[in-house]
């Protein structure tokens, strides 16, 4: 199905709803410490959200399935990559990293993005961690040009890490964003190489697409597995993992516009 461009009307709205997401990440960052609950930063971003008048996209997510999400962010801690459930008894202690992801809609439109941070002092490999996987997003980023294509943007996300002796975990990827969180756009993180690269369909970017970009990258390996909860996914073999993620649209000459920034 070819994905529709966005208007520069729907543009301006969706910006306003990454900004809104934005300030919930900013909220959240500033208030993790040891012993804060997963819970209590979920209470935050929700609060932020409700401020501006927006509502949030993970709640309930996806609407009439068997498991709804059930709460406003997904909260990750070292070795659990995405989607974490936040719980009043999950505390962060010193050392841990948490991905902290969430989804905002602002007059019928998303903004969907996420960081992964640490919690006071955190070991070296786990520093090298965030800033490798930080650094594959924006390495994704200045590949989504006009003309350019989605694999572009997978081969330069597991180019970088992979230099930087990490994994791409290939379960997951990103994907349009729009009035809805997920459309109809598939973005990467890794691309196959030789005959197995035709099982991937490689999309034109055109200007006016949105999609968020979200590396999600383990230090050790790539496997991973769900948890009985039906939704945290945690790395087969322990090892610490991080995922940033920002929403961007691209623009009709140079870089794109990163629709969740502050």
């Amino acid at each position: 199905m070819p994905v529709t461009p966005k208007t520069p009307e729907e543009l301006v709205i969706m910006r306003e709803a990454g900004r809104i997401n934005a300030l919930a990440l900013q909220a959240m960052r500033q208030a993790v410490r040891p012993g804060i609950s997963t819970l209590e930063l979920d209470a935050i971003a929700a609060e932020v959200l409700r401020q501006h008048g927006a509502r949030p996209a993970f709640l309930g997510y996806p609407p009439g399935g068997e498991h709804p999400f059930p709460a406003t962010i997904t909260a990750s801690i070292n070795d659990e990559l995405v989607h974490g459930i936040p719980r009043a008894d999950r505390l962060l202690r010193e050392g841990d990293i948490i991905s902290l992801d969430c989804g905002t809609i602002f007059n019928g439109f998303v903004g969907d993005s996420a960081i992964t941070v640490g919690v006071g002092i955190i070991s070296a490999e786990a520093q090298r961690l965030l800033e490798v996987t930080e650094q594959a997003l924006y390495e994704g980023i200045a590949a989504a040009l006009a003309g350019n294509t989605t694999r572009d943007i997978a081969r330069a996300v597991q180019r970088f890490v992979e230099q930087h002796g990490c994994s791409v975990v290939r379960d997951y990827a990103g994907h349009g964003v729009g009035r809805a969180m997920h459309e109809d756009l598939h973005v990467p993180n890794w691309w196959p190489n030789g005959r197995h690269s035709r099982y991937f369909r490689s999309e034109m970017l055109r200007p006016g697409h949105t999609f968020a970009i979200e590396p999600m990258i383990s230090a050790g390996r790539a496997p991973v597995r769900t948890l009985d909860d039906h939704w945290t996914v945690v790395t087969q073999d322990g090892s610490l993992c991080a995922h940033f993620e920002h929403t961007v649209a691209v623009a009709p000459a140079g870089p794109p516009l990163i629709l969740t920034a502050l």
